[in-house]
């Protein structure tokens, strides 16, 4: 059970749906300019037009069944979509999928695609306070703000939904509680205000389904999880088992949470995904955290994509996961221009046990074992790589000491889980052991140089013995945050252009709510619930960001997503607390760069008051989106329109950052490769300001900002300015970067932007 739990965060993976029929889901885009006069609505064209194609399919022996064809028509309908696309999802027959394309106003089609699914202490580490040093008070909490939420739904009877101190449902809000299996409206209140469940789709896909839990209550945990990392309300007293004690809050414990249900225990499917969104606009929600994703899918195809830009052009927020294919280069999804792409770092936070020898020396390591475990003296052993199970069956009640070298730590810590032993010491420069933390068995990990330790004692003693103690929390950890391995890095596959991911959040070890009745592991063939679990992955992190949003968005109503996406990045922190870069656990401990970790960890006292902002509209996008050669109709997808202008296309995007591809053949052959970046920034900050250019030296480039000062007489002010970018021969490395940082004259501001010169392929990222 807790390897499913962890896998269910870390791999993230939702199940592909077994048992498809030749019929299938579409996702149908149509024109809403070819609809004939005589349909009064949208819905009764698409109708209309599923009953000519299933008339031609009847009498043409596509097996379309018998009936009539508005009775098969609404019985094919999955969703009439309002806001996100226009067009609708259907369950077809291939025959009548090919009749379809001939139907006038028919764009394109593409299948129903499986999407996968990507606390005490992370407020205090992102600088959340009660006082005003903090961005709580200045944005009050979040009061007012409504978080959408798409995921496996909520467990309402949390503390963390409790509307103790919330105020009164928005007027604007347009949203309901929708009754259903063990969840009645009755369970909303003023925090949860909304709970809707789509699942249509996977219904039609796998008619003989059973749907386990048809409400939105949570199931699998993800969701609870996520909604109060992004709102929770405060909850003292939380803990998971001991370890990380405190009084829980979400980011943004004053705002709303409306919870859209759309993955399943069953499956998630991309028709139900757009369904949900497209509710959440129909409800007006300010901020939509969405910790999912597909990978490999063109914008024009991918349903987050296509549903966030109708939410942007709604003035609605999106933070999305990267996903958790780190540390691979171009593994992310989500690498969508409009929305917020968020990777996962760690807190200043560990949780640990203590082996303590007979000699009362002592040794600390990292464990999240949440049994009652006694702490009395066992002899303890040393067995090199422990994977000879004969050896570890003739052990009995002892403390096993393994080390991985070059051994598998998956298949040490399993052999040692399935052994009849005391417990379990693992010696590992492993870093990323969230998998193995929250282990059913006593288990302790510790670094190399204390493992030396260990094995001398061990080496020292006819009989050494020791003791292990849990339940260990330490926090203020210097040199935190870190960029997790398994985040993933950029550049974005569906649009290089625009450097991905944008921030970090904390996604590692994050303790939020959790369904009561849902395991969280398995100890001693005993299923073990907890109130709070602990969870990692870039799941984690997107709910963080999406809370910050709304604080940015209750302090400055009127910013569009863009300015509130900028202010969060170039305010971001690229230090740690030691004041030393933030480093990559993914790459040896090297310094994360932008295509790792965004432009930093996102801090929200700073971004709170940016001083300057690169702001942008839907039609800034248009132009992207011809620059990247995109045809006609697959624009249309996107936009819903057919007035796309195309006349001034381009990839240069007013973006709060820079990433630039260098062909290395370019440069053998001698030839200068420059990129030129054209950008407009709105002065948000003092009414009069100077700000002048700085930027960090990049081994081999020569970089230059044309004007280099920039002078506002007034606040909203806007001023632009070139970034050229040179080499002169080959790059030395495949990815270099600096920054350029905008410098008050004063002090005030330091708008930074991280600059990426890559000798990678953006043809062979897209391919």
């Amino acid at each position: 059970m807790a390897t499913f739990l962890w896998l269910s965060f870390i791999s993230v993976s939702l199940f592909i749906i077994p048992g498809l029929t030749l019929s299938d889901n579409y996702i149908v885009h149509m024109d809403l300019s070819a609809m004939p006069k005589a349909f009064s609505t949208h819905h009764s064209w698409y109708l209309a037009t599923l009953s000519s194609i299933s008339a031609v399919s009847n009498n043409g022996g596509g097996g379309g069944g018998g009936g009539s064809g508005s009775a098969i028509a609404d019985s094919k309908i999955l969703y009439s979509y309002t806001h996100v696309i226009n067009g609708f999802s259907a369950h077809l027959s291939p025959f009548e999928h090919e009749a379809l394309k001939k139907s006038p106003g028919y764009i394109s089609s593409f299948k129903d695609l499986p999407v996968k699914l990507d606390t005490t202490r992370s407020p205090t580490f992102l600088g959340l306070t009660s006082n005003s040093g903090g961005a709580w008070l200045p944005s009050n909490y979040g009061e007012d703000i409504i978080i959408g939420v798409v995921d496996t739904g909520i467990w309402p009877e949390s503390e963390s939904y409790s509307d103790k101190g919330i105020s009164g449902i928005p007027k604007k809000w347009k949203g309901e509680c929708e009754s259903g299996t063990r969840f009645n409206s009755s369970l909303c209140n003023n925090k949860l205000i909304g709970a809707r469940f789509f699942n249509k789709g996977l219904i039609a896909s796998n008619p003989n389904i059973t749907i386990s839990m048809n409400s939105t209550r949570d199931t699998d945990g993800h969701g609870t999880h996520t909604s109060s990392t992004a709102a929770g309300n405060f909850v003292e007293g939380a803990e998971f088992f001991g370890y990380a004690p405190g009084t829980a809050a979400g980011v943004a414990p004053r705002a709303h949470v409306a919870m859209y249900k759309a993955l399943w225990d069953e499956g998630a499917l991309a028709s139900d995904i757009i369904a949900a969104i497209d509710q959440a606009i129909i409800d007006e929600v300010d901020v939509l955290s969405i910790s999912l994703g597909l990978d490999g899918v063109p914008l024009y195809e991918d349903p987050i994509a296509l549903a966030s830009f109708a939410a942007l052009e709604k003035n609605i927020f999106v933070s999305t996961s990267a996903g958790n294919e780190g540390p691979f280069r171009s593994t992310l999804h989500n690498g969508i221009p409009w929305v917020l792409t968020v990777a996962a770092g760690t807190l200043d936070r560990s949780f640990d046990a203590v082996l303590t020898f007979d000699n009362g020396v002592s040794v600390t390591g990292s464990s999240l074992y949440p049994g009652n475990y006694t702490s009395t003296q066992a002899p303890i052993v040393f067995l090199d790589t422990c994977l000879n199970t004969k050896k570890l069956d003739a052990v009995g009640q002892k403390i096993v000491v393994c080390q991985d070298k070059n051994a598998s730590l998956d298949d040490q810590f399993d052999n040692l889980r399935s052994a009849n032993i005391t417990g379990g010491v693992f010696i590992t420069n492993y870093t990323d052991l969230e998998l193995f933390l929250q282990s059913g068995f006593p288990a302790i990990f510790v670094i190399p140089k204390d493992g030396e330790t260990i094995k001398d004692f061990i080496k020292s003693r006819n009989n050494p013995q020791a003791s292990m103690e849990f339940r260990q929390t330490k926090v203020g950890i210097k040199e935190a945050p870190t960029l997790t391995s398994y985040s993933s890095r950029g550049p974005s596959p569906s649009c290089p252009y625009v450097m991905k991911p944008d921030i970090m959040a904390p996604g590692a070890l994050v303790l939020a709510a959790w369904p009561e009745n849902v395991a969280v592991l398995k100890l001693n063939s005993k299923l073990m619930y907890s109130n709070f679990n602990i969870l990692s992955g870039t799941s984690m992190s997107c709910p963080h960001a999406a809370g910050v949003a709304a604080l940015l968005k209750k302090a400055h109503p009127d910013w569009s997503p863009a300015a509130i996406r900028s202010a969060m990045m170039t305010t971001a922190d690229t230090a740690d607390h030691t004041e030393g870069p933030i480093q990559d656990i993914g790459n040896e401990n090297q310094p994360a760069s932008p295509l790792d970790m965004g432009a930093g960890e996102v801090n929200p006292s700073k971004a709170l008051d940016p001083g300057l902002i690169y702001d942008l509209n839907s039609t800034d996008y248009v132009k992207l989106l011809c620059g990247l050669n995109f045809t006609a109709n697959q624009i249309k997808t996107i936009t819903r329109s057919s007035s796309n202008d195309c006349s001034s296309p381009s990839l240069d995007l007013n973006y709060p950052a820079f990433i630039a591809f260098f062909n290395s053949n370019e440069s053998k052959l001698g030839l200068a490769t420059v990129t030129e970046f054209h950008r407009t920034v709105t002065n948000v900050g003092e009414r009069t300001s100077i700000y002048t250019a700085k930027v960090t030296p990049m081994d081999g480039l020569k970089v230059s900002v044309v004007p280099d000062k920039l002078e506002f007489k007034s606040k909203y002010e806007k001023l632009s300015y070139k970034l050229v970018v040179e080499s002169q021969s080959q790059l030395r490395q495949n990815v270099i970067y600096g920054y350029l940082s905008w410098v008050h004259s004063e002090g005030k501001y330091v708008v930074k932007s991280p600059i990426v010169v890559t000798s990678l392929s953006s043809e062979a990222i897209t391919s």
